[in-house]
């Protein structure tokens, strides 16, 4: 055991995460006063197979305060794990599984589980005075990932699910290039030109103020299709950049109808109409990844998907970081990417030996750091050489990126291409 990395003391409380939503934030204390903070909340869409997080009900924050998951922290999970090692994660993680007793977390809490997990992590590491990303994943954890910028949301133009929400949202994936800094810079330029560029397309938009775009501005999405190929071209990164859509299609489907309702247009669609649409897709425009593109446990359709189009097809809702739902889909060919969100299944155990699973098997992974992870969801990418990973090309996560790419100095190997579960020679 290293000097001085039992734990010391594990405080949680209730947060606001980057989106505004209430969260809980945990921070793990070792002896020799390292320590660990994380945070977890829900995201836009839940899938159904995520384990269950613990909200306060009643009227404040709408039901979904996380007081009640904080105390649970504070009064059950931090004496349990007083005195244990900071650096044997899955002993730790193991104890709040063993402490919880159900298969969803739902005595604990998911969003309580996961934040003392994360949290416990960066306290190994942060004990053994070592970069994060190499407590993950040794003195090989040396591939940057190739990141994405956040273009916009969708705001609900064409009707959609009851959850609708903010989809579909959209990214360019920054992969034809050296070095990671070199990607950077190029979404950097890619997003001011998005914003000219979509502002002279369409009347009626504010170039600084183009996140949303209000129902009835566009008949189909196709019409951003074209701004974003057309953004491409401008910047000179035709055949460096791609396109990524996260579909969240399960929210848009309607069992009654038998329908995706207001997905990328007002007319419904057909399973059958929407596979045709997403091959015309890849043949027109240059996207690289489809998120979520079919309903969640329509692993068939996922699969004729993925033998159809020559593009990464990344599973969120369809396998929500679940090591059984992964290897469902992998023997069914669903898909060939999952993305990583810690806080659907709660450990980061769980969620690592997932990644592992994955990538034995030919699956890409893809960390996302919308449920709180901060900055240091990029060290998971790094450590688990996952090659790219959702946002990462500006802010905090950005940064951390460079500083990592400077402290690796000539080992940094930025992933590119083949970072992406991309046909290359098909597409």
């Amino acid at each position: 055991m290293p000097k001085g990395s039992r734990i010391r003391s594990i405080y949680a409380r209730e947060v606001y995460s980057g989106r505004g939503h209430p969260g809980i934030e945990t921070t793990v204390v070792t002896e020799n006063g390292a320590e660990g903070i994380a945070v977890a909340t829900a995201g836009i869409s839940v899938g159904d197979y995520e384990v269950k997080f613990i909200y306060d009900g009643g009227t404040r924050f709408e039901g979904r305060g996380c007081q009640r998951a904080a105390e649970g922290v504070n009064s059950l999970i931090a004496p349990a794990l007083a005195g244990m090692d900071a650096t044997q994660q899955a002993v730790i993680d193991q104890a709040m599984l063993d402490l919880d007793g159900t298969p969803d977390r739902s005595r604990l809490g998911g969003n309580a589980i996961a934040s003392v997990s994360a949290a416990v992590l960066r306290a190994g590491a942060a004990a053994l005075d070592i970069p994060l990303y190499e407590h993950i994943g040794g003195v090989n954890a040396c591939l940057l990932p190739v990141p994405g910028v956040g273009l916009m949301n969708g705001a609900r133009r064409y009707g959609g699910g009851e959850r609708a929400g903010d989809k579909p949202s959209y990214e360019f994936m920054c992969y034809g290039f050296d070095t990671f800094a070199d990607a950077a810079y190029a979404a950097w330029v890619l997003e001011r030109q998005w914003r000219r560029t979509l502002a002279s397309r369409i009347q009626g938009l504010d170039p600084f103020n183009v996140r949303f775009i209000p129902a009835g501005v566009l008949k189909h999405d196709s019409e951003l299709w074209d701004v974003m190929a057309e953004t491409i071209e401008k910047c000179g990164y035709a055949g460096r950049v791609g396109i990524q859509v996260d579909v969240a299609a399960g929210e848009y489907w309607d069992n009654d109808k038998e329908r995706f309702v207001g997905l990328f247009s007002a007319e419904d669609k057909t399973l059958d109409e929407l596979l045709d649409l997403y091959k015309w897709m890849v043949a027109q425009y240059p996207f690289v990844i489809f998120e979520d593109p079919l309903d969640e446990d329509d692993f068939e359709g996922h699969a004729r998907l993925t033998r159809e189009v020559p593009i990464e097809i990344c599973g969120d809702d369809l396998f929500t970081t679940n090591a059984v739902r992964v290897k469902k889909g992998i023997e069914m060919g669903a898909a060939n990417a999952v993305l990583l969100k810690v806080n659907q299944v709660g450990t980061i155990t769980e969620a690592f030996e997932m990644t592992r699973l994955a990538h034995r098997k030919g699956y890409g992974v893809m960390p996302c750091g919308s449920r709180g992870e901060g900055p240091e969801i990029v060290d998971y990418s790094v450590g688990l050489l996952t090659g790219h990973m959702r946002g990462g090309a500006g802010g905090e996560a950005a940064n951390r990126l460079l500083k990592i790419e400077q402290e690796l100095g000539a080992r940094a190997q930025f992933a590119g291409p083949q970072g992406l579960m991309v046909d290359w020679a098909r597409r």
